[in-house]
């Protein structure tokens, strides 16, 4: 008797056993989805630790140690994590984080995998400034007694929240040695020999120059133009809005009147209170203040930053 094959039955055990493989994959692709997932946020989470530390850098380690914990407490509660600190330009002025965690699978677990671990390392940086965006072009005279209250990892430090001012250098006209507490109006276009406007001064104490101001020698403005309308608005405009504006920093004159040039060297912040521009006298009133500001970090540790630091990411 001749036996009829049929392979029916095996093509369904065939099929069934294609089936469950190919749920397995899907199901392993989705978590292998969802842990690369874990891995980047668990990158970024370590970056924002370490630019949050950064902040307190180069000068309180405790302070740098408890923003980056209480980062990552709010955000990855229940992950490893290790926070150190090292030198590149100054003493700590580099702070590692590093972050573990596990990220656990929902399909992976029929085939014995309940979870895997993901981590991440950032390392930040604070330091001086070898440019600066948003300043304002009301250059300030090195000699500033409130500038020089003491010196920090042989930088200069300011006596920062001390009530100051400082007074239009207008009637004795740059190169006099008469700067010591003064400033001075400066053209923020370092190529640019000609006078800017005045509408042109006022939009950058209102907003800040838009561009990165380097170090270097930058041509003069008439004081005269402190007092023009423009230049009064933008400074009552700024004490209504934000009133902590970012100065350079001049050590020398060469020139006088509209020849002269200023030599700057760095940066300080100032939260102006009042100011008068009347006739020929101008005051800006307020203090000095340590800020995080926009800028080029320098890679030079010998670079002043008068409390003027950026941070970045550099690992």
């Amino acid at each position: 008797m001749k036996r009829i094959s049929n392979d029916r039955g095996q093509a369904a055990v065939i099929t069934v056993m294609f089936m469950a493989t190919l749920l397995g994959a899907v199901a392993m692709v989705l978590d292998v989805g969802s842990w690369f997932r874990e891995q980047r946020d668990t990158q970024a989470d370590a970056d924002a630790a370490a630019l949050a530390a950064a902040h307190a850098l180069p000068t309180d380690l405790g302070q740098a140690s408890s923003l980056a914990t209480q980062y990552l407490d709010k955000n990855v509660a229940g992950a490893g994590r290790q926070i150190t600190f090292s030198t590149a330009n100054v003493p700590n002025d580099t702070v590692a984080v590093k972050v573990d965690r596990d990220a656990p699978g929902t399909f992976s677990k029929l085939f014995g995998i309940d979870s895997v671990n993901v981590h991440a390392t950032a390392k930040a940086r604070a330091g001086g400034l070898q440019s600066a965006k948003w300043v304002a072009p009301i250059a300030v005279n090195v000699l500033h007694p409130d500038l020089n209250c003491s010196v920090s990892n042989g930088r200069p430090v300011p006596c920062f929240g001390n009530p100051t001012q400082i007074d239009l250098e207008h009637l004795h006209g740059p190169g006099s040695g008469n700067e010591a507490g003064s400033f001075s109006l400066i053209n923020l276009e370092m190529d640019n020999s000609g006078s800017p406007g005045a509408d042109t001064i006022g939009e950058w104490i209102t907003r800040g120059y838009d561009q990165y101001m380097e170090l270097g020698d930058y041509n003069s403005v008439t004081s005269a133009m402190f007092n023009d309308s423009h230049v009064k608005g933008a400074m009552a405009d700024r004490l209504d809005k934000d009133p902590v504006l970012l100065f350079p920093i001049y050590d020398t004159i060469t020139g006088s009147g509209q020849g002269a040039q200023y030599h700057v060297i760095g940066w300080v912040a100032f939260h102006v209170t009042s100011y008068n521009a009347s006739g020929n006298t101008g005051v800006v009133k307020g203090s000095f203040k340590k800020v995080i500001w926009e800028g080029v970090q320098s890679q030079s540790g010998n670079n002043l930053n008068y409390g003027t630091t950026t941070i970045e990411l550099v690992e």
